[in-house]
């Protein structure tokens, strides 16, 4: 049985009024279709072309209201009810939910999930990440409107108004105003006119809480509270939080607040209950070692704790080659002197492997500036993914020869398995990039040198190896994989640390050896445009 949220199921009741609303209005097409379809299918994500809009409109509310006429009959309910089974003897959900699951059991709430007695979890190295979501907070733009949306829908228009200006002041204090070429995180610092609308933020919060929670909703009282909760943490400074804010690429804020003891709060949820627990994943080994998968699960204490290796069943020594160029240049990272390096690389490579290649960035403003170079210089179709470009990644696939710049979520959870990747570019070694998170993690090491051993080498060689899992993905692939970044050269910094993550696999610096690896592992099929 597939357990997950309730957002993500039909509210028959709201889908007939929803249906209703549209029955006589002007509406795209297939969005029209797919919503209708929601009278068959009660699980939204079954469901092709919905608008995001009418997916809120139509999922099962944060509480369902006990007066509804339609719950008896509620298929929501009705799938609650079957998952709540004896007989439902396996449970299958994402780490989310997972957690949230713990968490009501932790506070003696109701369990989201029946009772079990072993765990699985796969993709393990992600669950930290959920764990950061699960026991952090974060505040944007959007969360502050829907409030303000919540307190109009029910008639309180004043009281709404009113927050969405001392909101609205507040995000004012966090914009940056520029368009930024990456993502940022930065280091939140309480100035004056921070402070200043954080305290009217919160007297305005408790105040529209106090007059107002006997005639709200439970679940619109719960979310004022945990507003305020939140941004209490800013107010105080609280210490028990890495508190930052997270900038989108057009500037926009969201203020967010990390807990610093995410892997006590793992053990406590997970591993204290005693339930036998597999955790599996292709990259929760880094150098050889479980050290940093340990820490970041709490389970470094955990004495009645086994690991096992799984050998690939790929020959990356006969299907594989790993070219890493000679008289790779250090320049400036960022510079124009970069970019035109690499784009020489990337220019020779492509021709090299008569194009299918993928190749890998760590930042989006490097992409975009050896785009730039190379867009008029080679004779292979040239495509360029940016967030969420699904469209971008079906076109590739079904190019014969194509070229694809990629970066952020690109480098894990992509299959491109034949001939269609038979070149892999990696631009640079994946090192983490500083930020207020990482900077705390530092200050719990005595040197840097400790710091960069424990923490930043293992997290590289864990992206680095996902990564080059593009590479090879069927046991008859065969690819080139390059390392354009000259610390991976022999005799450099990281040359061990890059052998140590990758499988056996041989060694060039000859561009003439990636043209014959090509030409003996490819048919001739291959090679026609």
């Amino acid at each position: 049985m597939i357990r997950k949220g309730k957002e993500r199921f039909v509210c028959d009741a709201r889908l007939s009024q929803r249906l209703a609303a549209v029955q006589e209005k002007q509406k795209n097409a297939g969005q029209r279709k797919a919503l209708f379809s929601l009278r068959t299918y009660y699980d939204l994500d079954a469901v092709t072309g919905l608008s995001g809009f009418d997916r809120r409109q139509v999922c099962v509310p944060k509480v369902c209201p006990k007066e509804c006429l339609l719950r008896s009959s509620c298929r929501y309910h009705q799938y609650l009810k079957e998952a709540r089974s004896a007989e439902i003897f396996v449970q299958i959900c994402n780490h989310n939910y997972l957690l949230a699951d713990a968490a009501h059991r932790l506070q003696e709430m109701r369990p989201l999930l029946n009772d079990y007695r072993a765990l699985v979890i796969d993709e393990a190295h992600k669950l930290p990440d959920a764990a950061r979501q699960m026991y952090g907070q974060s505040l944007s733009a959007e969360d502050f409107s829907e409030l303000c949306t919540l307190l109009e829908k029910e008639k309180y228009i004043l009281a709404a108004q009113r927050l969405k200006e001392k909101f609205t002041a507040l995000m004012g204090a966090m914009y940056r105003g520029e368009l930024l070429e990456e993502a940022q995180r930065t280091a939140f610092v309480l100035t004056a006119d921070r402070e200043a609308a954080l305290r009217d933020c919160l007297s305005l919060l408790r105040q529209t809480q106090k007059q107002l929670a006997p005639h709200l909703p439970r679940w619109i009282t719960y979310r004022l509270g945990t507003t305020e909760q939140a941004l209490n943490l800013f107010y105080t400074c609280d210490m028990r939080y890495i508190l930052y804010i997270q900038y989108s690429r057009d500037g926009s804020p969201s203020l967010c607040a990390a807990s610093r003891e995410m892997p006590e709060q793992l053990r406590r949820a997970l591993w204290l209950k005693g339930i036998p627990a597999i955790l599996t994943s292709g990259t929760l080994m880094a150098g050889g070692s479980f050290d940093r998968t340990r820490q970041l699960m709490g389970l470094s204490a955990n004495k009645r704790l086994d690991d096992f290796i799984a050998v690939s069943p790929f020959n990356y020594r006969e299907n594989c080659l790993l070219y890493i160029p000679d008289g790779l240049p250090r320049t400036q990272m960022g510079s124009e002197k970069e970019a035109k390096c690499l784009a020489e690389q990337i220019c020779r490579l492509v021709e090299a492997t008569h194009g299918h290649t993928l190749v890998l960035f760590t930042s989006y403003s490097l992409m975009g500036a050896v785009y730039n170079q190379v867009k008029d210089r080679l004779s292979f179709p040239l495509m360029e993914v940016w967030r969420h470009s699904q469209e971008v990644i079906h076109q590739f696939k079904q190019a014969q020869n194509a070229v694809l710049f990629a970066a952020g979520s690109c480098w894990e959870g992509v299959d491109f398995p034949g001939d269609m990747v038979s070149s892999l570019i990696i631009v640079r070694l994946p090192f983490p990039v500083p930020d207020p998170l990482s900077e705390a993690e530092r200050e719990q090491y005595p040197t840097l040198q400790d710091y960069i051993r424990a923490v930043i080498i293992p997290d590289m060689q864990v992206k680095l190896r996902q990564g080059f899992g593009r590479a090879i993905r069927t046991e008859t692939d065969t690819c080139v994989v390059s390392i354009l970044d000259h610390r991976a050269a022999p005799e450099k910094r990281y040359h061990r640390a890059v052998l140590e993550t990758l499988p056996p696999l041989r060694i060039t610096r000859k561009i003439e050896d990636v043209e014959a690896f090509i030409r003996a592992k490819k048919s001739p099929d291959y090679f026609m445009p």
